[in-house]
């Protein structure tokens, strides 16, 4: 049976009470200050104040301690608007909101399975705002739409992570190895490059996400109208 279908254990208040919410709230702040590597069944107990092995009467492992984490952030994913193309503009920006807000996710989100309540909360709300375009490709549609926004938040997760470790932000990169770049354009090799580098607008990440997302969305919606 699986976490989502298995009854939580009668609440003892003594020594300390207990729930699965519990835990995963206590699991999230862990991995909010410091990663997921923070996060195991005895630093979540020793976060609780209560022995490892009362947790598990509420999971059997960290496996599903990560799955009810994720689903627990699906919470904070809500589609708003009216029609498709504004429902699914608010699930990419929100999940790209929760993302950020929870660095971890970008490590998990795609790579575990979306059958919690508030993940499949989110998809029948998405689904429902596809009715009526043809059932065939609706999967495709939500697919397309994950992707891009799992593609773009990983990457820039790890910008972040590696601003971090390096400890330049961007301008300090672009300071330390812009010399290198025009060097290397000198050579005239890569001219398509040297073009957009020096030429085109720099888009903030926000302005990227959402032009790409347009792109994206015009594209389904030309696919639905054909």
């Amino acid at each position: 049976m699986l976490v989502w279908e298995r009854p939580e254990p009668p609440d003892r208040p003594v020594p300390a009470p207990l729930s699965r919410e519990r835990i995963v709230r206590a699991a999230i702040g862990l991995a909010d200050a410091d990663g997921l590597e923070a996060v195991s069944l005895r630093k979540v107990a020793a976060a609780l104040d209560v022995g490892p092995m009362r947790l598990y009467g509420y999971l059997a492992t960290k496996e599903e301690l990560l799955d009810l984490m994720v689903d627990a952030v699906y919470a904070e994913i809500r589609p708003a608007g009216d029609g498709w193309r504004e429902v699914l503009r608010s699930v990419a920006e929100s999940t790209r909101r929760a993302v950020h807000r929870h660095e971890w996710l970008a490590d998990l989100i795609g790579g575990r399975p979306q059958l919690g309540p508030h993940a499949l909360a989110r998809g029948e709300a998405v689904l429902a705002a596809l009715d009526g375009v043809d059932v065939d490709i609706v999967m495709p549609v939500v697919t397309a739409v994950d992707a891009y926004v799992i593609g773009t938040v990983r990457r820039e997760i790890a910008e972040r992570r590696a601003e971090r470790a390096s400890g330049m932000d961007k301008r300090q990169w672009q300071v330390s190895f812009g010399p290198y770049l025009e060097r290397t354009f000198a050579t005239g090799r890569y001219p398509a490059l040297a073009t957009v580098v020096r030429d085109a607008v720099h888009l903030d990440a926000d302005e990227t996400f959402r032009t790409g997302l347009g792109f994206l969305l015009d594209g389904i919606g030309a696919g639905i109208a054909d």
